[in-house]
Protein backbone atom coordinates (compact mmCIF):
# COMPACT_ATOMS: atom_id res chain seq x y z
CA UNK A 1 0.00 0.00 0.00
CA UNK A 2 1.27 3.54 -1.05
CA UNK A 3 0.12 5.92 1.59
CA UNK A 4 0.84 9.77 1.14
CA UNK A 5 1.50 12.48 3.30
CA UNK A 6 -2.24 13.58 5.68
CA UNK A 7 -3.12 16.82 4.01
CA UNK A 8 -7.18 17.75 5.34
CA UNK A 9 -9.57 17.54 2.82
CA UNK A 10 -7.56 17.42 -0.42
CA UNK A 11 -6.06 14.45 -2.68
CA UNK A 12 -3.33 14.20 -4.35
CA UNK A 13 -3.40 14.28 -7.89
CA UNK A 14 -3.62 10.82 -9.90
CA UNK A 15 -0.14 8.82 -11.01
CA UNK A 16 -2.13 5.94 -12.99
CA UNK A 17 -0.89 3.32 -13.33
CA UNK A 18 0.52 2.96 -9.87
CA UNK A 19 -2.25 2.20 -7.34
CA UNK A 20 -2.83 4.54 -4.22
CA UNK A 21 -4.36 5.26 -0.77
CA UNK A 22 -6.91 8.76 -0.20
CA UNK A 23 -5.32 9.78 3.28
CA UNK A 24 -7.86 12.41 5.37
CA UNK A 25 -6.73 14.01 8.90
CA UNK A 26 -9.73 15.95 8.75
CA UNK A 27 -13.66 15.66 7.42
CA UNK A 28 -14.24 19.05 9.19
CA UNK A 29 -12.16 21.43 7.04
CA UNK A 30 -12.68 22.82 3.50
CA UNK A 31 -15.03 22.06 0.70
CA UNK A 32 -13.96 21.41 -3.23
CA UNK A 33 -15.60 21.91 -5.80
CA UNK A 34 -16.39 19.03 -9.15
CA UNK A 35 -14.80 19.38 -12.06
CA UNK A 36 -16.73 20.24 -15.17
CA UNK A 37 -16.60 17.84 -18.46
CA UNK A 38 -17.89 18.93 -21.93
CA UNK A 39 -20.82 18.08 -22.96
CA UNK A 40 -21.15 15.59 -26.44
CA UNK A 41 -24.03 14.88 -27.66
CA UNK A 42 -26.78 14.50 -24.21
CA UNK A 43 -29.01 11.68 -24.66
CA UNK A 44 -26.93 9.83 -27.42
CA UNK A 45 -27.20 5.33 -26.61
CA UNK A 46 -24.03 3.97 -25.09
CA UNK A 47 -23.27 0.37 -26.63
CA UNK A 48 -27.28 -0.08 -27.31
CA UNK A 49 -27.99 1.45 -24.28
CA UNK A 50 -30.30 4.31 -24.76
CA UNK A 51 -29.98 7.12 -21.80
CA UNK A 52 -33.63 6.68 -20.02
CA UNK A 53 -35.47 9.10 -17.75
CA UNK A 54 -36.63 7.62 -14.32
CA UNK A 55 -38.65 9.12 -11.78
CA UNK A 56 -37.77 12.79 -12.86
CA UNK A 57 -34.22 11.98 -13.61
CA UNK A 58 -33.13 13.40 -16.83
CA UNK A 59 -29.89 13.41 -18.95
CA UNK A 60 -28.59 16.85 -19.58
CA UNK A 61 -24.68 15.71 -20.66
CA UNK A 62 -23.01 12.50 -21.78
CA UNK A 63 -19.91 11.35 -22.71
CA UNK A 64 -18.90 8.21 -24.38
CA UNK A 65 -15.41 7.62 -23.29
CA UNK A 66 -15.49 3.60 -24.17
CA UNK A 67 -15.25 2.12 -20.88
CA UNK A 68 -16.32 4.80 -18.90
CA UNK A 69 -19.71 7.15 -19.80
CA UNK A 70 -20.14 10.09 -18.15
CA UNK A 71 -23.44 11.16 -17.29
CA UNK A 72 -24.90 14.70 -15.63
CA UNK A 73 -28.22 14.82 -14.41
CA UNK A 74 -31.30 17.17 -13.85
CA UNK A 75 -33.33 15.81 -10.95
CA UNK A 76 -35.29 17.97 -8.45
CA UNK A 77 -33.86 16.32 -5.63
CA UNK A 78 -30.51 18.48 -5.68
CA UNK A 79 -30.30 21.98 -6.54
CA UNK A 80 -27.93 21.34 -9.16
CA UNK A 81 -26.84 19.29 -11.87
CA UNK A 82 -25.02 15.76 -10.23
CA UNK A 83 -23.02 13.27 -11.97
CA UNK A 84 -22.13 9.65 -12.85
CA UNK A 85 -19.40 7.79 -13.95
CA UNK A 86 -20.29 4.40 -15.27
CA UNK A 87 -17.89 2.02 -16.04
CA UNK A 88 -18.68 -0.85 -18.30
CA UNK A 89 -17.00 -4.23 -18.37
CA UNK A 90 -14.52 -5.06 -21.25
CA UNK A 91 -16.55 -6.28 -24.64
CA UNK A 92 -20.13 -5.25 -22.98
CA UNK A 93 -22.67 -6.68 -24.60
CA UNK A 94 -26.47 -5.32 -24.10
CA UNK A 95 -27.73 -9.05 -25.25
CA UNK A 96 -26.19 -9.80 -22.10
CA UNK A 97 -26.88 -8.99 -18.37
CA UNK A 98 -24.58 -7.90 -15.79
CA UNK A 99 -24.15 -7.35 -12.10
CA UNK A 100 -23.72 -3.83 -10.70
CA UNK A 101 -21.87 -2.71 -8.06
CA UNK A 102 -22.85 0.99 -6.72
CA UNK A 103 -19.66 2.46 -5.03
CA UNK A 104 -19.97 5.53 -2.75
CA UNK A 105 -17.32 8.22 -2.26
CA UNK A 106 -15.87 10.18 1.00
CA UNK A 107 -16.73 13.58 1.68
CA UNK A 108 -14.83 16.77 1.45
CA UNK A 109 -12.31 18.01 -0.75
CA UNK A 110 -12.09 16.87 -4.42
CA UNK A 111 -13.99 13.39 -3.40
CA UNK A 112 -16.78 12.92 -6.32
CA UNK A 113 -18.00 10.78 -8.98
CA UNK A 114 -14.54 10.83 -10.62
CA UNK A 115 -12.83 10.10 -7.50
CA UNK A 116 -12.40 6.22 -7.88
CA UNK A 117 -11.25 6.85 -11.88
CA UNK A 118 -8.50 8.96 -10.02
CA UNK A 119 -7.64 5.60 -7.78
CA UNK A 120 -7.78 2.81 -10.49
CA UNK A 121 -10.65 1.31 -10.54
CA UNK A 122 -10.43 0.73 -14.32
CA UNK A 123 -7.54 -1.79 -13.30
CA UNK A 124 -9.12 -2.94 -10.69
CA UNK A 125 -12.37 -4.07 -12.86
CA UNK A 126 -9.74 -5.19 -16.40
CA UNK A 127 -11.14 -8.48 -17.23
CA UNK A 128 -14.29 -8.44 -15.01
CA UNK A 129 -18.17 -9.07 -15.90
CA UNK A 130 -19.54 -5.98 -13.90
CA UNK A 131 -20.92 -2.67 -14.12
CA UNK A 132 -19.82 0.06 -11.55
CA UNK A 133 -21.91 3.03 -11.11
CA UNK A 134 -19.83 5.63 -9.01
CA UNK A 135 -22.43 8.89 -8.54
CA UNK A 136 -22.16 12.09 -6.98
CA UNK A 137 -22.96 12.61 -3.38
CA UNK A 138 -22.10 15.99 -1.99
CA UNK A 139 -18.92 17.35 -0.21
CA UNK A 140 -21.02 16.42 3.02
CA UNK A 141 -24.23 14.90 1.85
CA UNK A 142 -24.14 11.80 3.90
CA UNK A 143 -25.97 10.16 1.44
CA UNK A 144 -29.25 11.78 3.06
CA UNK A 145 -32.31 13.75 3.18
CA UNK A 146 -31.25 16.46 5.42
CA UNK A 147 -33.89 17.94 8.01
CA UNK A 148 -33.01 21.58 7.12
CA UNK A 149 -31.42 23.08 3.85
CA UNK A 150 -30.54 26.87 2.97
CA UNK A 151 -29.42 26.45 -0.53
CA UNK A 152 -31.90 24.77 -2.27
CA UNK A 153 -32.91 20.85 -2.17
CA UNK A 154 -29.68 17.83 -1.38
CA UNK A 155 -32.03 15.09 -1.43
CA UNK A 156 -29.12 12.23 -2.01
CA UNK A 157 -30.56 9.58 -0.77
CA UNK A 158 -34.19 10.19 -3.19
CA UNK A 159 -31.46 10.36 -6.18
CA UNK A 160 -29.51 7.26 -5.55
CA UNK A 161 -31.94 5.14 -4.23
CA UNK A 162 -35.13 6.67 -6.01
CA UNK A 163 -33.75 7.94 -9.19
CA UNK A 164 -30.45 6.61 -9.88
CA UNK A 165 -31.33 2.48 -9.52
CA UNK A 166 -34.02 3.09 -11.70
CA UNK A 167 -32.36 5.01 -14.43
CA UNK A 168 -29.00 2.38 -14.44
CA UNK A 169 -31.52 -0.58 -14.63
CA UNK A 170 -33.65 1.34 -17.39
CA UNK A 171 -30.40 2.28 -19.53
CA UNK A 172 -27.85 -0.60 -19.19
CA UNK A 173 -28.30 -4.40 -19.55
CA UNK A 174 -28.20 -5.26 -16.00
CA UNK A 175 -29.42 -8.20 -13.15
CA UNK A 176 -32.17 -5.90 -12.27
CA UNK A 177 -32.89 -7.96 -9.23
CA UNK A 178 -30.53 -8.30 -5.02
CA UNK A 179 -29.29 -10.80 -6.49
CA UNK A 180 -27.47 -8.81 -8.87
CA UNK A 181 -26.42 -5.52 -7.36
CA UNK A 182 -24.05 -5.03 -4.21
CA UNK A 183 -22.82 -1.11 -3.27
CA UNK A 184 -19.53 -0.32 -1.65
CA UNK A 185 -18.11 2.95 -0.06
CA UNK A 186 -15.29 4.69 1.64
CA UNK A 187 -16.04 6.66 4.82
CA UNK A 188 -19.13 8.88 4.71
CA UNK A 189 -19.86 6.75 1.43
CA UNK A 190 -19.13 3.41 3.54
CA UNK A 191 -21.93 4.42 6.35
CA UNK A 192 -24.41 5.36 3.06
CA UNK A 193 -23.41 1.62 1.48
CA UNK A 194 -24.31 0.08 5.47
CA UNK A 195 -27.52 2.40 5.32
CA UNK A 196 -28.76 1.93 2.18
CA UNK A 197 -28.60 -1.91 2.20
CA UNK A 198 -30.69 -1.93 5.45
CA UNK A 199 -32.77 0.55 4.40
CA UNK A 200 -34.01 -0.64 1.36
CA UNK A 201 -33.48 -4.31 2.06
CA UNK A 202 -35.18 -5.41 -1.56
CA UNK A 203 -32.03 -3.71 -3.09
CA UNK A 204 -28.41 -4.90 -2.59
CA UNK A 205 -27.28 -8.42 -1.93
CA UNK A 206 -23.97 -7.22 -0.51
CA UNK A 207 -22.56 -3.97 1.20
CA UNK A 208 -18.74 -3.30 2.07
CA UNK A 209 -17.93 -0.34 4.45
CA UNK A 210 -14.14 1.20 3.96
CA UNK A 211 -13.47 3.34 6.70
CA UNK A 212 -16.76 4.11 7.05
CA UNK A 213 -18.66 4.63 10.69
CA UNK A 214 -21.08 1.76 11.30
CA UNK A 215 -22.94 3.46 14.20
CA UNK A 216 -24.83 6.74 13.75
CA UNK A 217 -24.51 7.32 17.70
CA UNK A 218 -21.33 6.04 18.11
CA UNK A 219 -19.36 4.49 21.25
CA UNK A 220 -20.01 7.86 23.29
CA UNK A 221 -23.96 8.14 21.85
CA UNK A 222 -23.17 11.04 19.85
CA UNK A 223 -19.54 11.62 17.93
CA UNK A 224 -21.07 9.76 14.19
CA UNK A 225 -24.17 12.46 13.99
CA UNK A 226 -22.80 15.35 15.78
CA UNK A 227 -19.93 14.98 12.66
CA UNK A 228 -22.49 14.38 10.16
CA UNK A 229 -24.20 17.51 11.12
CA UNK A 230 -21.46 19.37 11.47
CA UNK A 231 -19.50 18.79 8.22
CA UNK A 232 -23.15 19.32 6.62
CA UNK A 233 -23.82 22.55 7.60
CA UNK A 234 -21.02 23.74 4.84
CA UNK A 235 -23.15 21.94 2.26
CA UNK A 236 -26.25 23.12 3.54
CA UNK A 237 -25.69 26.69 3.81
CA UNK A 238 -26.12 26.35 7.57
CA UNK A 239 -28.40 22.85 7.40
CA UNK A 240 -28.13 19.85 8.88
CA UNK A 241 -28.67 16.39 7.93
CA UNK A 242 -30.31 15.60 11.71
CA UNK A 243 -31.32 18.50 12.96
CA UNK A 244 -30.22 20.58 16.05
CA UNK A 245 -31.74 18.81 18.32
CA UNK A 246 -31.13 15.79 16.00
CA UNK A 247 -34.82 14.07 14.69
CA UNK A 248 -34.35 11.26 16.46
CA UNK A 249 -36.30 8.63 14.31
CA UNK A 250 -33.82 10.10 11.28
CA UNK A 251 -31.26 8.73 13.11
CA UNK A 252 -32.45 6.17 13.88
CA UNK A 253 -34.13 4.58 10.59
CA UNK A 254 -30.13 5.56 9.41
CA UNK A 255 -28.80 4.01 11.82
CA UNK A 256 -26.79 0.56 11.01
CA UNK A 257 -26.43 -0.94 14.66
CA UNK A 258 -30.35 -0.39 14.81
CA UNK A 259 -30.78 -2.53 12.23
CA UNK A 260 -28.74 -5.94 12.65
CA UNK A 261 -30.82 -8.58 11.09
CA UNK A 262 -31.38 -6.14 7.87
CA UNK A 263 -28.02 -7.80 7.18
CA UNK A 264 -28.79 -11.21 7.59
CA UNK A 265 -27.99 -13.25 4.08
CA UNK A 266 -26.08 -10.58 2.76
CA UNK A 267 -22.25 -10.49 1.82
CA UNK A 268 -20.51 -8.17 4.39
CA UNK A 269 -17.37 -6.79 4.13
CA UNK A 270 -15.45 -4.11 6.52
CA UNK A 271 -12.14 -2.57 6.75
CA UNK A 272 -10.19 0.45 9.03
CA UNK A 273 -7.46 1.59 9.88
CA UNK A 274 -5.46 1.11 13.37
CA UNK A 275 -3.83 4.45 13.31
CA UNK A 276 -3.72 6.11 17.20
CA UNK A 277 -3.25 9.53 16.39
CA UNK A 278 -5.85 9.53 13.17
CA UNK A 279 -9.10 11.58 14.36
CA UNK A 280 -11.07 10.08 11.50
CA UNK A 281 -10.40 6.34 12.04
CA UNK A 282 -10.44 7.39 16.32
CA UNK A 283 -14.30 7.87 15.18
CA UNK A 284 -14.63 5.04 12.85
CA UNK A 285 -12.89 2.05 14.23
CA UNK A 286 -15.07 1.70 17.55
CA UNK A 287 -18.21 1.57 15.50
CA UNK A 288 -16.94 -0.88 12.98
CA UNK A 289 -16.14 -3.23 16.13
CA UNK A 290 -19.31 -2.43 17.40
CA UNK A 291 -20.87 -3.42 14.45
CA UNK A 292 -18.99 -6.46 13.89
CA UNK A 293 -19.61 -7.57 17.54
CA UNK A 294 -23.25 -7.31 16.85
CA UNK A 295 -23.13 -8.96 13.86
CA UNK A 296 -21.29 -11.73 15.76
CA UNK A 297 -23.70 -11.72 18.15
CA UNK A 298 -26.83 -12.21 15.91
CA UNK A 299 -24.60 -15.35 14.10
CA UNK A 300 -24.37 -13.38 11.03
CA UNK A 301 -21.50 -14.13 9.14
CA UNK A 302 -19.08 -11.15 7.59
CA UNK A 303 -15.84 -10.43 7.04
CA UNK A 304 -13.81 -7.97 9.15
CA UNK A 305 -10.30 -6.25 8.73
CA UNK A 306 -8.33 -3.70 10.89
CA UNK A 307 -5.27 -2.63 8.95
CA UNK A 308 -2.74 -0.58 10.51
CA UNK A 309 -3.07 3.14 8.87
CA UNK A 310 -5.43 5.59 9.07
CA UNK A 311 -8.37 7.08 7.05
CA UNK A 312 -7.63 5.37 3.28
CA UNK A 313 -9.07 3.81 0.60
CA UNK A 314 -6.79 0.53 0.81
CA UNK A 315 -6.02 -1.04 -2.95
CA UNK A 316 -5.36 -4.33 -1.87
CA UNK A 317 -8.91 -4.00 0.17
CA UNK A 318 -10.55 -2.23 -2.59
CA UNK A 319 -9.23 -5.17 -5.37
CA UNK A 320 -10.31 -7.89 -2.73
CA UNK A 321 -13.77 -6.61 -2.02
CA UNK A 322 -14.54 -5.98 -5.57
CA UNK A 323 -13.60 -10.07 -6.33
CA UNK A 324 -15.85 -10.84 -3.61
CA UNK A 325 -18.22 -8.98 -4.81
CA UNK A 326 -18.25 -10.37 -8.26
CA UNK A 327 -18.03 -13.92 -6.68
CA UNK A 328 -21.07 -13.63 -4.72
CA UNK A 329 -23.41 -11.73 -6.85
CA UNK A 330 -24.81 -13.97 -10.04
CA UNK A 331 -22.86 -13.99 -12.54
CA UNK A 332 -23.16 -11.51 -16.25
CA UNK A 333 -24.82 -13.87 -18.72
Amino acid sequence: MIQKPDHPMTLDPPRPPARRGIDRRSMLKGVGGVAALAAVGAGASVAGAAPARAAGLSVVEHQDGGRMQYYRFSTPSIGWNPAVNVLLPDGYNPARRYPVLYLLHGGGGDNNFMIFDKLGIRDYTVGRELIVVMPDGGTAGWYSNPVSSNVGPRNWETFHMGELVPWVDATFSTIAEPAGRAVSGFSMGGLGALKYTAKYYGHFASVSCHSGPADLRGTDGAAITHWANLTSMVELGGGMVYGAPWDEARVSADNPMEHIESYRGKRIFLVCGTDPVDPNENHVLPTQRTFGGALEAAGIPHERHEDAGGHIVRPERLQQDIDGVIAHLTKAG
